[in-house]
């Protein structure tokens, strides 16, 4: 059977005339691919970071406000556009972050200051923030029907492996490419270009309704039918992608200063084996009991970054990527679960509001915990700061742990009243 089918185009002024829009496999697809690049060239400054420093002679402050600068623009975006596209559609709302994302790389390539990388940055989140609800949705209307959680894996997974993508491309390119601060971006803006050109044939499944406007004022959305499993599984989205946030503000840094391998591929390799170890994770349990893996993913995050810091103090490379790849473990197996609960009781017409709530929050652990570390490192110490990073995370995963004992109690009480119910 074909995976490419019909769907008549009538809509006035849409850039693609022709009868024939991809639907089903060959859209699905298509989407999953441009989610990918749009996250992956957010992660291709992080193995510069070190170039950046010793050509302008940055401090580690300057290098997190960097990274700071997009994450408030990606917040900002995600709380203000993060639902246009169940309004406006799905494909409109990426193919402007597509157009802010190419601006952006095109910054970066020609930026010869501090001032001009903040701008690059800057942009470079809101075009995430605007289009990771949109394209996670549409991963979710195009689904095929016979793999109805597939969905909801690869918007788990995509993110992680699409910043390992960036990170590792990033340091091969920096290495051994001409150019090294140019033409990384400029291969991520051909692959942005290419991605918006596939995205106009992809077939709109999602309905326009009105309020498109009123969607712009700030607002977290979280549909009330997903709101207590949304409280129970933060706990993990916020452990996880804090941890993240560290690697990737600060990952290349620590692979300089502390462990003394001065290689930008070693920098790309360090969020890789946190972002990678995570990827494969999702999908690895993706077909395991959802509670079960946010379990052992919080574990993870407790005994990973506790390993990290012991390994940093021996001043031992392989004890800080082996304990990288079991707090990455953590990442994916957490934030993988999390999201697969939420999608499961998510509204069609909530989709896109949730996902950037979702993304809201996990980006705001991403950065804002890193931006603090930044802050404090020429004060305390890098090894200092990452120790306490650890523990913040630690704590944040037990937490999450005592929520998810929480959870199975009470969807064990409620399958109990149905069957009581039925019995009635």
């Amino acid at each position: 059977m074909s995976s490419v089918r019909a769907i008549p185009t009538t809509t006035t002024g849409d850039a693609v005339t022709s009868s024939r829009r991809w639907a089903g496999t060959g859209g699905f697809v298509v989407v999953a691919l441009a989610l990918l690049v749009i996250i992956a060239q957010a992660g291709a400054p992080s193995p510069l970071y070190p170039v950046y420093q010793a050509e302008w002679n940055l401090q580690p402050i300057v290098v997190t406000s960097i990274f700071a600068v997009y994450v408030v623009g990606l917040l900002v975006t995600l709380i203000t556009v993060g639902s246009l596209s169940d309004h406006i559609g799905r494909r409109p709302v990426f193919l402007a972050a597509a157009v802010i994302a190419v601006v952006a790389l095109i910054v970066f390539a020609t930026a010869t200051n501090v001032t001009e990388l903040i701008i690059a940055r800057a942009l470079q989140g809101a075009s995430v923030g605007a289009a990771t609800g949109a394209l996670g949705a549409a991963l979710i209307d195009l689904q095929p029907a016979a793999r109805p959680r597939l969905a909801a894996v690869l918007n788990g997974v995509i993110p992680p492996i699409a910043l390992t993508v960036g990170a590792v491309s990033s340091g091969f390119l920096v290495q051994f490419a001409p150019d090294p601060t140019s033409t990384v971006f400029l291969v991520f803006g051909i692959l942005i270009l290419a991605a918006g050109v596939l995205v106009l044939f992809i077939a709109e499944k999602n309905e326009r309704r009105p309020g498109a406007i009123r969607s712009l004022s700030p607002t977290v959305s979280i549909p009330r039918e997903a709101r207590r499993v949304f409280s129970a599984v933060v706990g993990c989205m916020i452990s996880s992608w804090a941890l993240g946030g560290l690697y990737l503000a600060l990952g290349p840094t620590i692979v300089v200063s502390v462990l003394h391998l001065h290689s930008h591929v070693a920098g790309g390799l360090a969020v890789a084996a946190l972002t990678g170890a995570g990827a494969i994770t999702g999908l690895a349990i993706q077909k395991t009991d959802a509670l079960k893996s946010m379990i052992v993913g919080a574990v993870a995050l407790i005994v990973g970054p506790a390993l990290t810091v012991v390994a940093l103090e021996m001043g031992s490379t392989w004890g800080f990527f082996a304990s990288s790849l079991i707090a990455g473990i953590g990442f994916g197996a957490a934030f993988q679960s999390a999201l697969r609960l939420l999608l499961a009781v998510a509204p069609a017409e909530g989709r896109a509001g949730l996902l950037s709530t979702v993304y809201l929050v996990s980006y705001a652990a991403f950065g804002l915990p890193s931006i603090i570390a930044g802050l404090l490192v020429p004060s305390l110490g890098l090894i200092t700061v990452v120790l306490w990073y650890a523990i913040l995370v630690a704590v944040l995963a037990v937490i999450a742990l005592v929520l998810q004992f929480v959870l199975r109690r009470t969807r064990s009480v409620e399958k109990a009243a149905d069957r009581r119910e039925f019995a009635l």
